[in-house]
């Protein structure tokens, strides 16, 4: 992979922990939030898995 692309990556992942630790705090905060957020998580989680998909090609 080139430079570019594992700089890609890198930004890919801080933001995708950024999120889960936001997600994280919400649902610390406000419990009913949960079952919505757990519904988001999943999509995201197909939606990382095709990525990889994609650049594993």
């Amino acid at each position: 992979m080139s430079t570019l692309a594992l700089l890609v990556v890198l930004l890919l992942v801080v933001v995708v922990v950024l999120l889960a630790a936001g997600a994280a705090y919400v649902v610390h905060r406000h419990p009913s939030w949960g079952q919505p957020l757990g519904a988001a998580f999943g999509a995201v989680t197909v939606m990382a898995a095709l990525v990889g998909v994609i650049l594993a090609r």
